[in-house]
């Protein structure tokens, strides 16, 4: 089964009541967990994206506490998963500043983490694509909201 565009589940939805977009947005939050934390950021955080963003870094700086840094390889997983979950919340906002805060957060609580990056390419490597995406997303901002994020970012580096 091949799924519709955009454009055709928009004029579909168009066309439905108020009570059949009720009963199909229940439904679509039933089938998966991300469906569900999807509608419930659009219902009831995404008028107070700062609040959202600090119990994002928040949640990550219990994440960051819980990381096993006696081992490299244990340390690299638990770094993704923060990372998995901080893009998925950077997903959901869809705003430039959100990811560049985010992402800037997950990279001090990395450096905060006193890993031996050097000794680790992978390690080296998750780091740099971070520092990457933040320049990328700082880009895209305006310019007096660029000089601050900047600010932050030389800092890290």
């Amino acid at each position: 089964m091949k799924a519709a565009s955009i454009s055709e589940i928009k004029t579909e939805l168009k066309s439905k009541s108020a009570t059949q977009l009720l009963e199909l947005c229940l439904r679509l939050g039933r089938f998966k967990k991300e469906n569900k934390e999807l509608l419930t950021y659009l219902l009831f955080e995404a008028d107070d994206i700062e609040t959202y963003i600090s119990h994002v870094k928040e949640e990550t700086n219990n994440s960051f506490a819980e990381v096993n840094t006696s081992n490299n390889y244990f340390a690299k997983k638990s770094l993704r998963k923060i990372l998995r979950i901080a893009n998925k919340h950077i997903k959901y906002t869809g705003s430039k500043e959100a990811e560049a805060s985010l992402l800037l957060h997950f990279c001090t609580g990395f450096k905060g983490l006193k890993l031996p990056t050097h000794k680790n390419t992978a390690l080296t490597n998750l780091y740099n694509g971070q520092v990457k995406k933040v320049e990328a997303a700082i880009a895209a901002m305006h310019e007096d909201l660029q000089h601050d994020y900047l600010g932050e970012l030389t800092r890290l580096k």
